[in-house]
C-alpha cells in the first residue's frame, strides 16, 4: 500500500513537472527565439546630393520590433538621422510592430559634411529576450558617397546656326559620369549620347526647333549627375525665323463616302454623327492619338549612328506639300478644321517602289491611322525617318536596312486623298524639315565636319 502511494506521489510530481517545465520551455524557447529583424534600404542612388530622401523597411514576424537607429558616418564624425523606439506589448509579450517603414530626408551640407565617402549605419534590434534582453540585432553599413558639386559642361562645336523647323547638333562633354544630359529647347528636351567618341564623357546630341519656335526660343545644354546635381550651360546658337505655307483643302462629300469606311474598326462611330463630324474625330482625335504613338516609338534609339551621307528622296517624285504647312480644311465653303502637315508629300507613279532615305533599324511597320501604312526607321542618336500612305509594306520591325534598301510601296491608305509618299524626318519624337537631310551641304556643314572636327582634337 505505502509503494503504491509512493509511485502515485512520484507520478503526480513528474506530472506536475510536466505542467510546469514544457510549457516554460516552450515560452523560452519563443522569447528567446533567434532570428534577426529584416531591413531593406532604398537608396535612389549611392552618390548623395544636397538633398535626398531615403527609405528604410524593417520587419520582425517573431519577436516584433524594439528599436530603429540610422546614422551616417563620415571623417570620423557620426550625426544620428533617425533614432525610433517601437512600443511593447509587456515583457511577456513582445513588441506590438512588425513592419514599419520610414522616410528620412538626408542634406549633407545642412548636416555639416562635406564632399566625399561616408557611411550611412543602421542598427535594428526586436523585443527577443536574446542578448541579455536588448533582442536580435541587425547591423548595416552602406557606402555612399556625398558629392553636392553640379557637373561642368564643356562645349566642343562652335557654329549652330538653326532653321525654324530644323535641326541642330552639338558635342559636349561634361566633368563626371552623368543619369541625364542633353539640350533643353524651349520646353523640349533632346538627351545626348555617349558612345560615339572614345571618352565615355564625350556626348553628341541632335536637337530640333519645332515649327511653331521662334527666335525668342531659349536653347541650353543640362546635365544631371548621379547625385542628382543639375548643371547647365549656354551654348552660341542663331536661329533663322522662317515662314510657312498657307493651303486651302477642300472636302467633298466623295471624299468622305470613300474615306471613313477605312476608320470603322478604329473608332467608335455614333450613327447619329454626321460624315463631317466623323471626318473631325479622325482628322483631330486620332491624328493626336498617331502622333503619341510616334512619339513612343521615337522614344527608344540606337546608340550608334546608323546612317551616313545625303539621305534619299523618293526618285522621280514631285513636291505635293510641304513640311508645316498650315492647312484650312473646308466643306461647301465652310471652314471646318485647322492642321498642320509634319512632312513632305512626294508623287511619282502609282505602286512606286519606296527606297530608304539612309541606312538604320526598322522599329514600326504597321497601319497608323491617318497615315495608313507606316515605316518607320532608326538611324540612331534619336534621329528617324517615316514612311506613311504605304500600299504594301516589305520589311518588319527589327530588320536592318540600307541606304535605297525597298520598304514597300506608294499607296493612298490612311486618309491619302491620291497616291503618294507622306515623308517625315523626326528628331526624338519632333518633326523637323526633311528638306535639310536631302542638302548634301547642309549635312556636311552641320554634322559631318562638327563630328570629324571633335575627332580629330581627341587624336
Amino acid at each position: 500500500m505505502k509503494k503504491d502511494k509512493k509511485h502515485t506521489r512520484l507520478w503526480l510530481i513528474l506530472i506536475g513537472c510536466l505542467i510546469i517545465v514544457v510549457p516554460a520551455a516552450w515560452f523560452l524557447t519563443v522569447r528567446l527565439e533567434g532570428k534577426a529583424p529584416q531591413v531593406e534600404v532604398d537608396l535612389i542612388s549611392l552618390s548623395w546630393g544636397r538633398s535626398q530622401e531615403i527609405t528604410i523597411s524593417v520587419s520582425d514576424a517573431d519577436s516584433g520590433l524594439r528599436q530603429l537607429w540610422v546614422g551616417l558616418l563620415k571623417d570620423g564624425k557620426e550625426i544620428v538621422l533617425h533614432d525610433e523606439t517601437f512600443p511593447s506589448a509587456g515583457l511577456l509579450k513582445g513588441g506590438t510592430t512588425n513592419d514599419a517603414s520610414v522616410k528620412i530626408p538626408v542634406a549633407p551640407i545642412d548636416l555639416g559634411f562635406s564632399d566625399g565617402d561616408a557611411i550611412l549605419r543602421l542598427v535594428v534590434r526586436d523585443y527577443s529576450w536574446r542578448d541579455w534582453w536588448n533582442g536580435n540585432k541587425t547591423y548595416a553599413e552602406k557606402p555612399v558617397v556625398i558629392d553636392t558639386r553640379a557637373p561642368g559642361i564643356e562645349v566642343f562645336t562652335s557654329a549652330h546656326n538653326i532653321n525654324q523647323g530644323g535641326a541642330g547638333l552639338v558635342v559636349y562633354r561634361t566633368s563626371e559620369t552623368c543619369s541625364q544630359s542633353g539640350v533643353q529647347v524651349g520646353n523640349k528636351f533632346f538627351p545626348g549620347h555617349a558612345g560615339y567618341f572614345k571618352d565615355p564623357n564625350l556626348y553628341l546630341a541632335f536637337f530640333a526647333l519645332g515649327y511653331e519656335q521662334g527666335r525668342d526660343t531659349a536653347i541650353h545644354l543640362t546635365a544631371a549627375d548621379l547625385a542628382g546635381n543639375p548643371g547647365k550651360s549656354g551654348f552660341n546658337y542663331y536661329i533663322r525665323r522662317k515662314k510657312f505655307r498657307k493651303d486651302r483643302i477642300n472636302i467633298s462629300d466623295g471624299f468622305l463616302k470613300k474615306k471613313l469606311p477605312d476608320f470603322d474598326s478604329e473608332l467608335p462611330w455614333d450613327s447619329k454623327m454626321s460624315a463631317v463630324d466623323r471626318f473631325l474625330l479622325v482628322n483631330r482625335g486620332l491624328r493626336q492619338a498617331n502622333y503619341q504613338k510616334i512619339v513612343e516609338v521615337c522614344r527608344n534609339t540606337a546608340n550608334k549612328l546608323h546612317w551616313r551621307g545625303v539621305f534619299l528622296r523618293l526618285p522621280n517624285s514631285a513636291n505635293r506639300a510641304r513640311y508645316a504647312d498650315h492647312r484650312t480644311y473646308f466643306y461647301k465653303k465652310k471652314e471646318i478644321d485647322r492642321q498642320v502637315h509634319m512632312g513632305i508629300d512626294l508623287a511619282s507613279l502609282a505602286n512606286s517602289p519606296v527606297p530608304a532615305a539612309n541606312s538604320g533599324v526598322v522599329v514600326f511597320a504597321e497601319p497608323l491611322g491617318i497615315y495608313g501604312g507606316t515605316v518607320i526607321i532608326d538611324h540612331g542618336f534619336g534621329l528617324f525617318s517615316m514612311y506613311s500612305h504605304l500600299s504594301f509594306t516589305a520589311v518588319k520591325a527589327g530588320d536592318q536596312v540600307s541606304r535605297g534598301g525597298i520598304l514597300g510601296r506608294t499607296g493612298s491608305t490612311g486618309m491619302a486623298g491620291g497616291d503618294h509618299l507622306h515623308f517625315s524626318m523626326l528628331i526624338n519624337g519632333t518633326f523637323v524639315n526633311p528638306v535639310e537631310w536631302w542638302d548634301k551641304k547642309w549635312i556636311e556643314n552641320n554634322v559631318q565636319s562638327k563630328i570629324e572636327q571633335v575627332k580629330s582634337s581627341q587624336k
